[in-house]
Parts: C-alpha cells; structure tokens; sequence
C-alpha cells in the first residue's frame, strides 16, 4: 500500500457542506479522502460513499486519532466506532493526529495500541501527523519493523519546514502536506502568479504541483466545484527547476506557521 499523491481534505467541513464536497470530488474523480475523528464528519462522509456506489477499493480513506482517544482501549474503540461511521470494514491509514508531547498519554501507549489497531484490521496502515524529527525518530523505535505511512504536516510556500523534509528524504519517510495554499494566500502571491500565468494554470495547482514534485502526497479542499476541479488538474502541471528555485526563495520559516495549538503540538524543528 502507498499514500495516494493528491487527495480531498475535509478539516473544518461539516453537515450539509461535507456531504456536497465529497459529492463532488468523488463526480469528479477524487479517489482519496482525508478525515479526522476530530472533523466531526466521517458519519457523513461514511453516507456520501455508499451512496456513490463507488468499489470500496477504489476511495483510500484516512482518518485520525484525537488527542482525548489516546489511551489503548480508548483508541481502539474509538478506531472502531470511526470504521462504523464510515460505514466500512477498515480504513486504509490511520495517523495520530497531534503528538501531545506534555500529555498524559505518552507515545508508547498510543503507538502501540495504533500497531494493534492494524494487527486487527482495523486499518491497513498506520502513520502520524504533526510529529517532529525527535517525535518521528522516538515512534520508529516503538513500531520497530512496522512501517509510518506518513507524516502529515503543514507545508506551504511560506512555511517549507525544510530541516524535518530533509530528514524525511534521508531517512525515506513519506510526508503529505495539509494547509499546502497557507488557506488561500498562495492565490495574490505575485511570484506564483507569474509562473501560472507561464504555465497557464493557477496559483493553486502552482504550489499543490510544487508539493508533488518534491514527493508529498497533497489534501486540498475548497468548497467550490470549480476550485475543486482545477485543484485536481495540478496532478497535470510540471514546474521547471527555475520555478521550484523561485517557490523555494518564499520560504519564511516559523513565523508563518498557521497550525500550532500549545496543548498539542510539540517544539518544531
């Protein structure tokens, strides 16, 4: 199994709005859903998918574990009740959603009670979200032989995070990138304006192809059809090394970090 490289994320969808963007995208060809238990939405993704009659193996789905399920039989509860919500047998990735790292729950339970959540099927693979270099070196030695599908961090334009994407080139662990338009600045940036008006495309799919080419599977979201659509044509769009250089001149490190929360998130590389 491996990561699909372009997917849907549903951060902040809910109700009536998850229910049409899933619609859409999967009308549209999506093939790849991104949820969370903290979303608040997989009872209504779960609905949306039986409706399309779509095969089961043709969504990859991945939700994650909130901080509040971390203790082992609260994660495989909870693991199990999401598979219920989502109306299937199992998932095909589970990440643990924020390392928590002054928690009360310390990261040989959570991971290892996520190792047995896969060992009984619940999902096919696990991974992590948020974890920085120490975070991530710390979860290897506790999965041991059982591979980190991923680790899904914010990376956009302006927040490259290029200390923990070099260690993960090193060390060959994959990393899909959330928040990858920094919630729709990348659209007025002047310099990716230019290069999509080279290419002919977007800034958008600019900086969700910039993504891709340096390897990370990308979950954009929009709640329009349009955007949707042009969103998933990037998939199309290859940078030169001129333009990667110039995306890469946007980095402004930490400060444009956008998603921290202080109870949650662990010291950044």
């Amino acid at each position: 199994m491996t990561v699909p490289r372009f997917g849907l994320g549903t951060f902040r969808l809910k109700g009536d709005v998850v229910r049409d963007v899933v619609r859409i995208s999967l009308e549209l060809g999506y093939r790849a859903i991104d949820t969370a238990q903290g979303y608040e939405n997989e009872a209504e993704i779960g609905d949306v998918l039986q409706e399309s009659g779509l095969p089961r193996a043709e969504v990859f789905l991945t939700t994650k574990i909130k901080p509040a399920h971390f203790r082992r039989e609260a994660l495989l509860s909870s693991l199990q009740e999401s598979v219920d919500r989502l109306r299937v047998d199992q998932v095909d990735l589970t990440l643990i959603h924020w390392p928590v790292p002054n928690g009360e729950v310390k990261p040989e339970e959570y991971l290892s009670a996520l190792k047995e959540a896969q060992s009984r099927g619940l999902t096919k693979q696990i991974g992590v979200s948020n974890f920085n270099i120490a975070g991530l070196r710390e979860a290897r030695e506790i999965l041991g032989d059982t591979p980190i599908a991923t680790n899904q961090v914010e990376i956009h334009p302006y927040l490259q995070n290029r200390k923990l994407v070099e260690f993960a080139h090193k060390e060959g662990l994959h990393l899909t990138s959330y928040m990858t338009l920094a919630v729709g600045k990348v659209m007025g940036d002047e310099v990716l304006q230019d290069i999509a008006h080279i290419h002919g495309a977007t800034p958008a799919q600019v900086a969700l192809a910039w993504a891709m080419q340096q390897g990370f599977s990308v979950i954009p979201s929009s709640t329009k059809r349009a955007n949707l659509g042009s969103n998933l044509e990037a998939q199309n769009l290859t940078l030169t090394e001129e333009d990667m250089a110039r995306i890469a001149a946007l980095d402004r490190g930490g400060a444009e970090r956008i998603a921290s929360p202080a109870t949650a998130a662990p010291d950044w590389d």
